[in-house]
């Protein structure tokens, strides 16, 4: 089967379905790192991805924007910058399998509200949530910046990059 448009999972809807033990066929999670970079400096900046809506974001948006991101600040800033990915995505999708092909309407007919299998997993996100934090130095400010700018494209939602800590720099 074909992956499906993000569109399709983006809208918050339903109750939270998140209790893997009681279900099998999961898969896995695709984010392979949750924190890149220099991990044992601390920086004095750090830049937030910030959602300006609510939705969900699959893993696979998630771990598509952390590339990206690490793409640009392994080019710019080398071992200057610590990357943390925000939120886990606990939320499991679910999908009803329908048949494709000729004939397929009258096969797939019924089960108006089957209650489908799952199919990946997403993060359900507010307004305002975090997703992506980079952690720096005030030299690789704009390389942060731009490296987040080329991250929120991957993303199915809405999103604004937060500057924190420049009092605490200019202490």
């Amino acid at each position: 089967m074909t992956r499906k448009p993000a569109r399709m999972y983006r809208k918050v809807e339903g109750q939270v379905y998140t209790r893997h033990e009681y279900m099998g066929g999961i898969p896995n999670c695709r984010i392979t790192q949750f924190d890149t970079g220099n991990l044992r400096t601390s920086f004095p900046l750090s830049l937030s991805l910030g959602t300006e809506e609510a939705a969900q974001v699959r893993d696979i948006a998630l771990e598509a924007a952390r590339v990206s991101a690490v793409r640009v600040l392994e080019k710019m800033a080398p071992n200057e910058y610590h990357l943390k990915v925000r939120r886990f995505p606990h939320q499991v999708l679910r999908e009803h399998k329908m048949a494709m092909g000729a004939g397929a309407d009258r096969i797939s007919d019924g089960m108006r509200r089957a209650f489908g299998k799952p199919v990946g997993h997403a993060v359900r996100a507010e307004i305002g949530s975090e997703l992506l934090t980079i952690y720096t130095t005030e030299a690789h400010l704009a390389h942060a910046k731009e490296a987040l700018r080329k991250a929120s494209h991957k993303l199915p939602v809405p999103t604004r990059v937060l500057v924190a800590g420049l009092a605490s720099a200019a202490a």
